[in-house]
């Protein structure tokens, strides 16, 4: 295995050298059908956007190049088997829970996961095992899974199959993937890792937080394209040494695309051996643009960039120092309201703001010039938009526990009306509605609507968060049982 090789970037380029004539797809034949398309994109990069053929290896059943570059990505990641996706971690997410559990069949998770994971539920039938979450105060956001919330979940719930855990949050938080690992083990269940703000531990140094492979858990979905530099959606499934990889390839196949990108594919393969081979220095230097971003914005009244000070061993087992959330409100501001003044004012487009934080992405294509870029624009917000006192008025709590009446499957099928949002508290929801980014419903199906969910939610209409999940687009309404 030497990761300097790339071998789908390789053939690709064999390709293009033997200088093939196209009769089959994609219709643009090598970017000859559209010259729109071609000017906008590049020639080079619909050169190589072409179908699956003997030289290219097939994704659904990979034997040549494919293959090797899933070895070469198993091998790096320190994993028993690696599977490349191309429907975005969303499709590895999924994989994992069609993999672990069948139609009423319990699993174990943290309630703050993506909604790929509650989605995964409405579509397997699987029923879900809340873990006891504790939230900051100060933050308003969930934390960690704490062992003991873990334990007292799995005891009350032994007939489950898998245990669930995010590793780390969106906000950088990690639970004790190990002593996790180890609890489920020992009582016959699998440990499924949501990794996909995670991908960089496995190339970091100790600084940052254990990769879950690492830390004993059987499958994690890592996002290549998020930290490790791979184009948009494509992602990376992990397997231990206990998985059937067979069987994980044929669950992967029921949802995956029959026409796989090759652009995707490439991308992973040429960015998994960026960081085989340099990715201790590029995080290396991504801390040390977090840490220095966080000293700077710390000096400034009415913000904090919060780090490893929340560690506690337990709801906070360790924290990843890359992620550069912020929390706004002793400015007065809404976390969204700083989002769309840097965006709006300043031409700075940070990840997401939700009610009481923003997070920017740092990663590895920033610089020392654009992180200063950003301090000054926060240091310009508040001085010109902050609100004396108007913290008071802003609503704190990110996170909401849910009170889970049926499951998501049966909720999400079962026969519903739609109701006005102000008129739906005491009802059990029938569909999603959530906040985008970060994508944590704040109610899923199967969940009853509270007079604090119809709150929030109306606040954050009102505050301008994307609300997504809702037949109703404008999210007036909401679909509750009959």
């Amino acid at each position: 295995m030497n990761q300097k090789d790339t071998p789908i970037r390789t053939a690709l380029e064999e390709l293009e050298s033997n200088r093939i004539i196209p009769f089959d797809v994609p219709g643009h034949k090598r970017g000859k059908g559209s010259s729109n398309l071609r000017e906008f994109l590049g020639k080079k990069c619909l050169s190589i956007d072409v179908n699956s053929m003997k030289p290219l290896d097939n994704l659904c059943h990979p034997v040549s190049v494919i293959r090797e570059a899933e070895e070469l990505a198993a091998a790096a990641f320190g994993a028993a088997q690696a599977f490349i996706m191309v429907g975005g971690t969303t499709s590895a997410v999924q994989a994992m829970i069609f993999y672990a559990v069948k139609r009423g069949e319990k699993i174990i998770l943290p309630r703050n996961v993506h909604r790929s994971m509650l989605n995964a539920l409405v579509l397997c039938g699987a029923v879900p095992v809340y873990i006891e979450c504790t939230s900051s105060e100060r933050l308003g956001i969930a934390l960690g899974s704490s062992l003991a919330a873990v334990e007292r979940a799995i005891r009350e719930n032994p007939d489950a199959k898998a245990v669930v855990i995010n590793n780390p949050t969106y906000y950088g938080i990690c639970s004790d993937v190990s002593g996790i690992a180890k609890l489920a083990h020992e009582h016959g269940m699998i440990l499924l890792a949501d990794e996909a703000h995670g991908t960089h531990f496995y190339f970091a140094d100790e600084n940052l937080p254990r990769a879950a492979i690492a830390a004993g858990a059987d499958m994690a979905a890592v996002s290549m394209h998020k930290s490790g530099g791979s184009l948009t959606q494509s992602s990376f499934l992990l397997c231990g040494a206990n998985v059937n990889a067979n069987y994980m390839r044929q669950i992967i196949n029921l949802t995956q695309t029959t026409s796989a990108s090759y652009l995707l594919m490439s991308s992973l393969d040429i960015s998994r051996s960026n960081l085989a081979i340099n990715g201790k220095k590029i995080f290396a230097d991504v801390l040390k643009l977090t840490n220095y971003a966080r000293e700077e914005i710390n000096k400034m009244d009415g913000y904090y960039a919060f780090s490893d000070e929340l560690i506690d061993r337990e709801t906070v087992f360790d924290f990843d120092k890359t992620k550069l959330a912020v929390n706004t409100l002793q400015l007065g501001l809404a976390g969204i309201e700083v989002y769309d003044i840097l965006r709006d004012e300043y031409d700075i487009q940070i990840e997401f703001g939700d009610i009481g934080n923003i997070l920017a992405y740092v990663s590895i294509g920033d610089n020392f010039k654009n992180i200063e870029m950003l301090i000054s624009a926060l240091a310009e917000v508040k001085r010109r938009f902050s609100r004396t006192g108007g913290a008071a008025e802003i609503m704190k709590q990110e996170y909401i526990s849910p009170i889970v009446r049926t499951t998501p499957q049966e909720a999400f099928y079962s026969p519903h009306k739609s109701l006005p949002l102000a008129q739906s508290a005491g009802k059990i929801c029938a569909e999603f509605v959530m906040c985008y980014p970060p994508g944590i419903p704040i109610i899923a199906p199967g969940e009853e609507i509270t007079a604090d969910i119809v709150n929030y939610i109306s606040y954050a209409k009102e505050k301008g968060c994307s609300l997504t999940g809702p037949e109703d687009m404008a999210v007036e309404h909401i679909k509750v049982l009959t």
